[in-house]
């Protein structure tokens, strides 16, 4: 049982997806001797205005705020958001990311380029998921180029979804190439590796990346590294901890990250 109980990636109910308000997730953290977490709701680039991000974003800031004002002394909130496929317009990414102090961006990508985020697509098959596969990493890498996040977050996405609605498994080690090149850009750019857990929540049961993958990051540089429950509920904040913890440890990483006014602040895993 590890400690320090910080989570960097957590949303509300100003996600499309959550459950629970800011407040109500500080009252559980609290409870819990959660020392530090980022709220980091989604803010999809490429249906921003359709699907009322813009909005969604200055609410999201704005409660976020009032927990962290509330919380004072009792938890660290710090103030995030998940922004996802950036690099499909970066002036528009630019203007979100400047309008407010945040303390994290979580850089992400959902949804290929004019397509449903992998969640909501239907009739995988073996070899509709390969190149969907492809197609994901090199947006990941052209994300990771682009740059105007701090964390990278659950680099196996699709996975899961390939996994619940069709049963195919898929392995990063058959894509070497793609992911050296993601990891070794990271590392260039000193960018994190989010362990996140919300897999182990799934029908896929596995962290996001798994170990083969923390452990190259390390091997090609690689120095930031943070965990994040990706919880959507109260209840999951800081689910999978001691495994994600263990993952790093295993892999050779001896601190994690947090971060603050999107300055990277190292921890001891202990």
């Amino acid at each position: 049982m590890y400690h320090k109980l910080v989570d960097m990636h957590v949303h509300t109910d100003n996600s499309p997806d959550g459950n629970h308000s800011s407040m109500f997730i500080c009252e559980k953290a609290e409870l819990m001797g959660v020392r530090a977490l980022a709220f980091t709701d989604h803010c999809e680039i490429d249906t921003y205005y359709k699907e009322n991000y813009d909005k969604r974003v200055i609410q999201s800031y704005f409660e976020i705020s009032k927990a962290q004002s509330a919380f004072r002394g009792k938890v660290l909130v710090l103030k995030g958001i998940e922004l996802a496929q950036g690099h499909y317009d970066k002036q528009l990414s630019s203007d979100i990311i400047n309008k407010f102090d945040y303390d994290v961006v979580i850089g992400s990508v959902h949804a290929l380029r004019k397509t449903k985020d992998f969640c909501h697509l239907d009739g995988y098959t073996e070899e509709n998921v390969r190149v969907y596969t492809e197609k994901y990493l090199k947006e990941i890498y052209n994300m990771v180029k682009w740059g105007g996040f701090d964390i990278l977050a659950h680099l196996t996405y699709p996975f899961r979804y390939f996994y619940s609605k069709a049963g195919i498994e898929i392995s990063l080690s058959d894509y070497k190439e793609q992911v050296d090149a993601i990891l070794s850009l990271l590392a260039e750019k000193e960018k994190a590796l989010e362990i996140n857990t919300a897999g182990l929540r799934l029908p896929i049961n596995k962290l996001s990346p798994e170990f083969d993958t923390v452990k190259r990051f390390k091997e090609l540089g690689g120095k930031y590294i943070t965990f994040g429950s990706d919880a959507h509920y109260a209840t999951d904040i800081c689910a999978g901890l001691d495994e994600a913890y263990d993952t790093m440890k295993k892999a050779g990483f001896k601190e994690f990250t947090i971060y603050q006014k999107r300055t990277p602040i190292i921890m001891p895993i202990e």
